[in-house]
This record gives structure tokens, sequence and C-alpha cells, in this order.
């Protein structure tokens, strides 16, 4: 199915491999499971096992199986084909969770506004969420020791419902975890997710405070407290907070599987998610055979979904399932891209240079966390069109907005593309309706239109945007939606909390309830 024999410098031995992988899923489950009781309570924990008695079956958990949709995506398509607004179809045609995030996603897309605007608009509250990092396990596992390869898709994945640090929280997670793969040290992990996220953001501060905190040897409680403080101002079942909790975790666990995912779960919030990404990082780093039986046993090998429909799926039914199709993806993404590190039945042999080079936040590091959330791309056949909201695509009548036109991946060269806008009745555009620009192979040319809205007749507009090459006599088009302001009204955090509440008095009343 492959060459081993391509040269290379590194090698991940197939069975350490497989069995990191399955270390990953199954400490996924392990996690998730321990935390799902506590999620979404403000409470501090002490608890060392499981508070329920499973019977040999895990906690239904989305952390999982929404990433069961992603595999598939690849399966279907290939690593290489993959892209936001692929991936966002995907989203609409498999996942069925409503929540927060999730929902806000679904809807934009609906309405149009598709990846990567699908998570930064109507999504104040939940754009820095927790439904991206939580499922950055499967690209760690399809580009073992590459980071930035995990990362890169990692950015496509959480553009759907996330932006801003709950892209850049998938960032970190991801890279931790595709470098687990080479690297078993706690600390330089941590120092790896770091580089490939901007240091000011808010998900590099509550890490560095977890850090900090540990360094110093305060109490693991009095840490928490602290990472709660640090991020009051967002509340709660957000990013940068429960990041800062699966660290903790991971630090005051020092290396042992039990103590670092009850030290994750034990500090609250969104329990099931900081549980379930310690142990799937400790899960990479041990592997299978490194995780205790004693947190196998009571959960056993299924998987268990929550979030997605099962019937237009190919769900698998066991871990090991999981395992062996991701491993199917991973084998064949290196097969057509010599870059990654080879998997083959030689020893593992990772260099220092390399382990070095996994410090650096590099090209690809710096270009993710730039990216904007307001462009969105339009592949067309001889390149990729691309338009840039500047001012968002939220407008209101007679304010202007500035969006900025360029074409780049282009296959010709020297090539002139004339644009026109087919705008709406009351609709004006500066200089014009009409924009032409000379592409070039290489050297993207940005032309910048300032459109001035009318009348919406209704919620939203689909303006047409026409667009030819030069030479050619088929012009391609395409839409780019407009929403008016003050349509869209989202209350999430009050009704989540809402929910939250309700259920745990529910809980706490059948918990008083006499045998």
């Amino acid at each position: 199915m492959f060459d081993q024999n391509r040269p290379s410098t590194q090698n991940l031995n197939r069975a350490e491999y497989l069995d990191k992988v399955l270390g990953c899923w199954t400490g996924k489950n392990i996690g998730g499971t321990l935390g799902t009781p506590m999620e979404g309570k403000r409470d501090i924990f002490n608890v060392t096992f499981y508070t329920q008695d499973q019977k040999g079956v895990p906690a239904p958990n989305d952390d999982l199986d929404l990433q069961l949709v992603w595999l598939q995506a690849v399966e279907e398509h290939g690593a290489e084909h993959i892209t936001e607004r692929l991936l966002g179809e995907y989203w609409m045609g498999h996942i069925i969770g409503p929540w927060n995030e999730y929902g806000v996603g679904k809807v934009n897309i609906s309405n149009g506004l598709v990846p990567p605007l699908s998570g930064a608009v109507n999504n104040d509250q939940w754009k820095n969420s927790n439904g991206a990092w939580i499922r950055s396990e499967v690209w760690a596992c399809m580009f073992p020791g590459s980071p930035d390869e995990a990362a890169s898709y990692a950015w496509m994945d959480a553009c759907v419902d996330h932006a801003d640090d709950g892209i850049y929280a998938e960032l970190f997670t991801a890279s931790v975890e595709a470098a687990a793969f080479v690297e078993s040290d706690i600390r330089k992990l941590i120092e790896i997710g770091l580089t490939k996220i901007p240091a000011d953001c808010r998900v590099a501060r509550s890490v560095k405070l977890a850090c900090s905190e540990y360094d110093a040897k305060h109490d693991f409680v009095d840490a928490r407290n602290a990472i709660v403080k640090e991020n009051e101002d967002l509340g709660w079942f957000q990013a940068p907070a429960n990041i800062g909790f699966t660290i903790l975790g991971l630090l005051y666990g020092e290396g042992d599987f039990g103590k670092t995912v009850c030290a994750a779960v034990n500090c609250g919030d969104d329990t099931d998610c900081t549980g379930a990404t310690a142990g799937a990082i400790l899960g990479i780093i041990k592997g299978r055979s490194g995780i205790p039986k004693e947190w196998i046993e009571p959960i056993g090998e299924t998987i268990k979904t929550v979030a997605i429909n099962p019937f237009k799926l190919d769900v698998p039914k066991t871990l090991q399932e999981l395992t062996d199709r991701v491993a199917r993806v991973a084998f064949e993404t290196w097969v057509r891209n010599p870059t990654l590190i080879p998997i083959s039945d030689a020893p593992t042999a990772i260099d220092d240079a390399y382990r070095a080079k996994l410090l650096s936040s590099g090209a690809v590091a710096k270009r993710l966390w730039q990216r904007s959330s307001m462009i969105l791309r339009y592949p067309l056949p001889y390149g990729c069109f691309n338009i840039q909201y500047v001012d968002g695509p939220i407008a209101k009548p007679g304010e202007p907005l500035r969006i900025k036109l360029w074409l780049n991946r282009l296959v010709l060269d020297d090539k002139s593309v004339h644009c026109r806008w087919e705008l709406p009745e009351g609709w004006t555009a500066e200089p014009g309706c009409e924009v032409a620009m000379l592409a070039h192979h290489g050297n993207e040319v940005v032309k910048e239109v300032i459109l001035i809205p009318g009348e919406f007749g209704g919620a939203y507009e689909y303006v047409l945007l026409e667009i030819t090459l030069a030479g050619r006599f088929n012009p391609e088009y395409i839409t780019v939606p407009f929403q008016l302001t003050g349509c869209v009204q989202n209350d999430h955090r009050q009704n989540t909390q809402d929910h939250w509440d309700a259920r745990n008095r529910l809980s706490a009343r059948r918990a008083s309830r006499p045998l």
C-alpha cells in the first residue's frame, strides 16, 4: 500500500504508532466518561475514579463522535481535498447536536454565511467556547509527529463554528497531540503548543498561568482558582479557562494517568472535555499498553454517540475499528505527502534536529493565526477567488462596507480578470460596479470596492458577482451574502446556563431520593 523504502531520517514504528492511536481514543473515552456527571458545574470536585457504574459501556460524548464525521470526510475525499467549506457541508449533513456554537454554525451556513464566516458571525457568545479543541485528536492521529500539518486541518475544522480563541484552542491541542507521538515530555509539549498560537491570546495566557502556578508549587485548588479569576470576564464554557484546566491536569497529574484525568475533571466547568483531552494526550504518550486496566474495564471498548446522525454515517463500533480506519488514512496521506514522518516496521527514530524544529513557530503557524475568519474562498477552474469582508458581512442601509477582492493559486499568468457586481435596487458601489485586475501567478493583486447597501428585501441579500477571465467567453458567478443588522438575536449564554442549572437541580433531587 505504501513504499517503506522511501529515504527518511525520521520514522515511526508502526506497532508503536497503532498503540498510541488506540491509547488516544481509549484515553478520550475514559476522561469523557469520568467527567460527564460533573459537566456544567462550577464546583471544585475531589473525584478519584468513576462516580457512576457504566456497566462496561462508555458515556456518549460529542468530543469523540464529532471526529467521526471528519474521518469520513477524509476517507471519502482524501486529506488533500479537505477545505473548511467541505467540512461545513459534512457538518450540515451529519451533525445533529444543536448546542451553543454548534447551532449557531448550522444556522449561519443555512443562511449562506459559510465557513469561516459561520464561526465568526452572530457568535460573540460562543466563538471562544470549547466545541472545537475537544475534537482535535483525529488530525493529530492522521499527522503524527507533524504539528504544523495537524494545526492546518484544525483551523479548517474550528472555523466552522468558532473564531479567535476558539480556533487558537484547537491549534494548540492539535499541535500538542501530534507532537506527543514523538515527544513524551509534558513541558516540551506545552511549549510546542504555545509556538503554534499567538503569544498574547487568551488561550496562551491561561496555559502560561497554569505553568507558573505549578512551577511556584501552589496548591492545586489555588491554581485552579487563579485560572478561574483570569478568565472570569469570559464566563463559563469558554476555551481559555478549560484549556488551562486541562494543562493543570497534565501538570499536577505528573504522568500518572488516573491522577491526570481526575485533576482535569476536578476543576469543574466543561469536565467531560477537560478530562477527555487530558486522557487523550496521556493516551498518546503512554499508548494503550500504558493505560491502567482498572480505567479501561469499567467502560469497555465500544463507541457511543450523541451528536451525530448514525443512519447517515459509517460509525465504527469499537475503538480498535476507529484506530484501524484512522491509521489507514494516515498511511495513505503519507504516500501523497513526502514531508510527513514515515510509518513503517523499522524502529522509531526521531533526531534532535527534528525535535528542535517542533519548537519553532515557523511560517505555517504564523500564517494560520493571522488567517482571517472574514475571507470567503471560491475555487474557480483557473484559480481561487477571494472576498474579504473588511467591515464584516452585517450591513446597515446607507453605511459603506469595504470589500477586498483578489485571485490566487492561478494556473495561468498575466491575465486580466474582470469583475462586475449585479447589485440589488438601491445599492451602489464605489468606484463603480465593475473592476478589473491583472492576475499574476504567485503575486496577488488586491482591489478594494466600497459597497453602499440600500434596503434589504429580507434578513439577507445575496449579491451576485460576475467574474470573467480575459480570453474566455463564459463568466463564473458567485453569490456574496450580507445580513441585515439587527435581524438576528442570540441569547444562548443565559439559555445554556438555565439548562445546566435545571439539570443540576434534577440530578440533586434524584441523588437525595431513598432507594
